[in-house]
Protein backbone atom coordinates (compact mmCIF):
# COMPACT_ATOMS: atom_id res chain seq x y z
CA UNK A 1 0.00 0.00 0.00
CA UNK A 2 1.54 3.75 -1.21
CA UNK A 3 1.65 6.05 1.92
CA UNK A 4 1.11 9.64 1.76
CA UNK A 5 3.84 11.98 2.48
CA UNK A 6 2.55 12.77 6.10
CA UNK A 7 2.18 8.81 6.58
CA UNK A 8 5.52 8.11 6.22
CA UNK A 9 7.20 11.17 8.12
CA UNK A 10 5.47 9.52 10.79
CA UNK A 11 6.51 6.46 10.28
CA UNK A 12 9.81 7.86 10.05
CA UNK A 13 9.80 9.60 13.81
CA UNK A 14 8.15 6.63 15.00
CA UNK A 15 10.70 4.17 14.19
CA UNK A 16 13.40 6.66 15.03
CA UNK A 17 11.78 7.34 18.74
CA UNK A 18 11.90 3.61 19.18
CA UNK A 19 15.90 3.35 17.89
CA UNK A 20 16.55 6.11 20.26
CA UNK A 21 14.95 4.37 23.42
CA UNK A 22 17.03 1.39 22.49
CA UNK A 23 20.50 3.47 22.15
CA UNK A 24 19.95 5.54 25.82
CA UNK A 25 19.29 2.39 27.99
CA UNK A 26 21.97 0.38 26.62
CA UNK A 27 21.34 -1.53 23.75
CA UNK A 28 24.35 -2.95 21.57
CA UNK A 29 24.03 -1.21 18.02
CA UNK A 30 23.42 -4.29 16.19
CA UNK A 31 20.06 -4.80 17.77
CA UNK A 32 18.91 -1.01 17.56
CA UNK A 33 19.99 -1.40 13.64
CA UNK A 34 17.47 -4.49 13.70
CA UNK A 35 14.75 -3.36 15.96
CA UNK A 36 14.52 -0.47 14.49
CA UNK A 37 14.46 -1.66 10.45
CA UNK A 38 11.53 -4.49 11.79
CA UNK A 39 9.66 -1.26 13.21
CA UNK A 40 9.61 0.65 10.15
CA UNK A 41 8.94 -2.28 8.15
CA UNK A 42 6.21 -3.32 9.65
CA UNK A 43 4.65 -0.44 9.61
CA UNK A 44 4.93 0.09 6.02
CA UNK A 45 7.85 1.36 5.06
CA UNK A 46 9.75 -0.37 1.98
CA UNK A 47 13.01 -0.22 3.27
CA UNK A 48 14.70 1.47 6.70
CA UNK A 49 18.38 2.73 6.41
CA UNK A 50 19.81 4.00 9.34
CA UNK A 51 23.34 5.26 11.16
CA UNK A 52 24.21 4.95 14.46
CA UNK A 53 27.07 7.09 16.27
CA UNK A 54 27.41 7.47 20.11
CA UNK A 55 25.41 10.10 20.74
CA UNK A 56 22.68 10.22 17.71
CA UNK A 57 20.85 8.19 15.48
CA UNK A 58 20.08 8.78 11.89
CA UNK A 59 17.32 7.27 9.56
CA UNK A 60 16.03 7.37 6.94
CA UNK A 61 12.70 5.66 5.60
CA UNK A 62 12.39 4.61 1.50
CA UNK A 63 8.62 4.32 0.00
CA UNK A 64 7.59 4.14 -3.56
CA UNK A 65 11.12 6.10 -4.14
CA UNK A 66 10.50 9.09 -1.53
CA UNK A 67 12.80 9.44 1.20
CA UNK A 68 12.70 10.94 4.57
CA UNK A 69 15.15 11.46 6.84
CA UNK A 70 15.48 12.90 10.57
CA UNK A 71 17.95 12.53 13.57
CA UNK A 72 18.01 12.31 16.97
CA UNK A 73 20.31 12.88 19.71
CA UNK A 74 20.63 10.23 22.60
CA UNK A 75 21.29 11.08 26.01
CA UNK A 76 22.89 8.16 28.36
CA UNK A 77 19.76 7.39 30.57
CA UNK A 78 21.51 3.99 32.52
CA UNK A 79 21.48 0.45 31.07
CA UNK A 80 17.93 -1.04 31.30
CA UNK A 81 16.89 -4.08 29.81
CA UNK A 82 13.74 -3.96 30.44
CA UNK A 83 13.34 -0.64 28.18
CA UNK A 84 15.40 -2.65 26.35
CA UNK A 85 12.66 -5.71 25.95
CA UNK A 86 9.33 -3.01 26.36
CA UNK A 87 10.34 -1.80 23.06
CA UNK A 88 10.89 -5.38 21.36
CA UNK A 89 7.81 -6.27 22.36
CA UNK A 90 6.17 -3.46 20.84
CA UNK A 91 8.13 -4.22 17.83
CA UNK A 92 6.49 -7.82 17.42
CA UNK A 93 3.07 -6.55 18.07
CA UNK A 94 3.60 -3.90 15.21
CA UNK A 95 4.57 -6.96 12.84
CA UNK A 96 1.77 -8.67 14.10
CA UNK A 97 -0.79 -6.21 12.77
CA UNK A 98 -1.88 -5.37 16.24
CA UNK A 99 -0.61 -1.54 16.27
CA UNK A 100 -0.57 0.79 13.96
CA UNK A 101 1.81 3.84 13.63
CA UNK A 102 -0.15 5.69 16.39
CA UNK A 103 -0.76 2.71 18.69
CA UNK A 104 3.00 2.30 18.64
CA UNK A 105 3.75 5.64 19.38
CA UNK A 106 1.25 5.93 22.19
CA UNK A 107 2.63 3.39 23.86
CA UNK A 108 6.34 4.21 22.96
CA UNK A 109 5.74 7.43 25.18
CA UNK A 110 4.30 5.31 27.90
CA UNK A 111 7.23 3.44 28.77
CA UNK A 112 8.85 4.32 31.90
CA UNK A 113 11.84 2.68 33.03
CA UNK A 114 11.42 0.03 36.17
CA UNK A 115 13.52 1.21 39.13
CA UNK A 116 14.35 -1.44 42.25
CA UNK A 117 14.12 0.31 45.51
CA UNK A 118 16.92 2.02 46.06
CA UNK A 119 17.75 0.47 49.58
CA UNK A 120 17.23 -3.30 48.16
CA UNK A 121 20.02 -2.20 45.50
CA UNK A 122 22.05 -1.24 47.96
CA UNK A 123 21.76 -4.17 50.07
CA UNK A 124 22.09 -6.79 47.42
CA UNK A 125 25.23 -4.91 46.26
CA UNK A 126 26.51 -4.93 49.34
CA UNK A 127 26.08 -8.92 49.43
CA UNK A 128 27.55 -9.46 46.53
CA UNK A 129 30.53 -7.76 47.11
CA UNK A 130 31.11 -9.13 50.44
CA UNK A 131 30.65 -12.89 48.89
CA UNK A 132 33.64 -11.99 46.58
CA UNK A 133 35.93 -11.48 49.51
CA UNK A 134 34.43 -14.82 51.01
CA UNK A 135 35.67 -16.31 47.67
CA UNK A 136 38.62 -14.98 47.99
CA UNK A 137 39.47 -16.50 51.21
CA UNK A 138 38.62 -13.89 53.12
CA UNK A 139 37.15 -14.31 56.72
CA UNK A 140 34.30 -13.03 58.53
CA UNK A 141 35.55 -10.03 59.61
CA UNK A 142 36.84 -9.51 55.65
CA UNK A 143 33.22 -9.97 54.38
CA UNK A 144 31.40 -7.50 56.76
CA UNK A 145 33.89 -4.86 56.60
CA UNK A 146 33.58 -5.34 52.44
CA UNK A 147 29.77 -5.21 52.85
CA UNK A 148 29.73 -1.82 54.88
CA UNK A 149 32.16 -0.42 52.06
CA UNK A 150 30.13 -1.73 48.91
CA UNK A 151 26.78 -0.28 50.58
CA UNK A 152 28.50 3.17 51.15
CA UNK A 153 29.79 3.37 47.92
CA UNK A 154 26.66 2.51 46.38
CA UNK A 155 24.74 4.90 48.08
CA UNK A 156 26.86 7.36 46.87
CA UNK A 157 26.70 6.55 43.26
CA UNK A 158 23.03 6.34 43.96
CA UNK A 159 23.14 10.33 45.02
CA UNK A 160 25.62 11.51 42.93
CA UNK A 161 23.98 10.37 39.78
CA UNK A 162 20.74 11.61 40.82
CA UNK A 163 22.34 14.92 40.88
CA UNK A 164 23.27 14.23 37.43
CA UNK A 165 27.45 14.70 38.06
CA UNK A 166 29.91 13.24 35.58
CA UNK A 167 29.99 9.66 35.69
CA UNK A 168 33.84 9.58 35.96
CA UNK A 169 33.21 11.96 38.94
CA UNK A 170 30.63 9.13 40.54
CA UNK A 171 33.22 6.50 39.94
CA UNK A 172 36.19 8.27 41.19
CA UNK A 173 34.33 9.24 44.54
CA UNK A 174 32.67 5.93 44.73
CA UNK A 175 35.89 3.73 44.87
CA UNK A 176 37.72 6.55 46.85
CA UNK A 177 35.15 6.09 49.54
CA UNK A 178 35.49 2.52 49.56
CA UNK A 179 38.91 1.87 49.97
CA UNK A 180 39.16 4.06 52.78
CA UNK A 181 36.85 2.46 54.56
CA UNK A 182 38.61 -0.86 54.02
CA UNK A 183 41.59 0.57 54.96
CA UNK A 184 41.08 1.74 58.45
CA UNK A 185 40.28 -2.49 58.38
CA UNK A 186 43.79 -2.99 57.80
CA UNK A 187 44.85 -0.32 59.52
CA UNK A 188 43.10 -1.82 62.64
CA UNK A 189 43.78 -5.65 61.51
CA UNK A 190 39.99 -6.32 61.19
CA UNK A 191 40.38 -10.13 60.31
CA UNK A 192 43.82 -12.34 59.16
CA UNK A 193 43.25 -11.22 55.58
CA UNK A 194 41.96 -7.20 55.40
CA UNK A 195 43.33 -6.48 52.24
CA UNK A 196 40.85 -8.66 50.46
CA UNK A 197 38.08 -5.85 51.45
CA UNK A 198 40.39 -3.36 49.62
CA UNK A 199 39.47 -5.76 46.57
CA UNK A 200 36.37 -7.25 46.72
CA UNK A 201 34.62 -3.61 47.94
CA UNK A 202 35.32 -2.10 44.87
CA UNK A 203 33.90 -4.57 41.86
CA UNK A 204 31.02 -3.19 42.15
CA UNK A 205 32.39 -0.40 39.73
CA UNK A 206 33.58 -3.05 37.59
CA UNK A 207 32.29 -1.12 33.99
CA UNK A 208 31.25 -4.59 32.76
CA UNK A 209 28.37 -4.04 30.17
CA UNK A 210 29.87 -1.23 28.46
CA UNK A 211 32.89 -3.41 27.81
CA UNK A 212 30.53 -5.93 26.79
CA UNK A 213 28.73 -3.99 24.30
CA UNK A 214 31.97 -2.58 22.93
CA UNK A 215 33.38 -5.74 21.99
CA UNK A 216 29.51 -6.94 20.63
CA UNK A 217 29.41 -4.21 18.68
CA UNK A 218 33.59 -4.28 16.77
CA UNK A 219 32.22 -7.98 16.46
CA UNK A 220 29.36 -7.24 14.61
CA UNK A 221 30.96 -4.35 12.11
CA UNK A 222 29.87 -1.40 13.88
CA UNK A 223 33.51 -0.48 14.51
CA UNK A 224 33.04 3.30 15.49
CA UNK A 225 30.28 2.74 18.43
CA UNK A 226 32.58 -0.02 19.45
CA UNK A 227 35.09 1.77 19.77
CA UNK A 228 33.41 4.53 21.64
CA UNK A 229 31.83 2.10 24.21
CA UNK A 230 35.42 1.04 24.61
CA UNK A 231 37.09 4.55 25.69
CA UNK A 232 34.06 5.06 27.88
CA UNK A 233 34.94 1.64 29.54
CA UNK A 234 38.18 2.20 29.63
CA UNK A 235 38.21 5.90 31.20
CA UNK A 236 35.49 4.41 33.90
CA UNK A 237 37.91 2.01 34.64
CA UNK A 238 40.71 4.71 35.15
CA UNK A 239 38.55 6.62 37.57
CA UNK A 240 38.35 3.83 39.44
CA UNK A 241 41.96 3.65 39.68
CA UNK A 242 42.49 7.19 40.32
CA UNK A 243 40.10 7.13 43.67
CA UNK A 244 41.48 3.70 44.73
CA UNK A 245 45.24 4.99 44.75
CA UNK A 246 43.99 8.41 46.03
CA UNK A 247 42.38 7.02 49.09
CA UNK A 248 45.31 4.58 49.71
CA UNK A 249 48.02 7.74 49.55
CA UNK A 250 46.00 9.64 51.83
CA UNK A 251 45.55 6.68 54.29
CA UNK A 252 48.77 5.41 54.00
CA UNK A 253 47.81 1.84 53.13
CA UNK A 254 49.34 0.08 50.21
CA UNK A 255 47.03 -2.77 50.80
CA UNK A 256 45.85 -5.44 48.06
CA UNK A 257 48.49 -3.16 45.11
CA UNK A 258 51.80 -4.60 47.36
Amino acid sequence: MSLSKEAQTELTRVAVFAGQILHQHGAESRLIEQTTQRIGLALGADNIELSVSPDAIVITSLSDGHCVTTTRRCFDRGINMQMVCEVQRICVMAEKQLLDARDVKKRLKRLTPFKHNRWLVVLMIGFSCASFSHFFGGDRAAYWVTFVAAAVAMILRQELAHRHHNPFVNFAAAAFFATTITSFGVIFEAGENPQIAMAASVLLLVPGFPLINSVSDMLKGHINMGIARWVFATLLAISVSIGIVASMTLVGVSGWTS
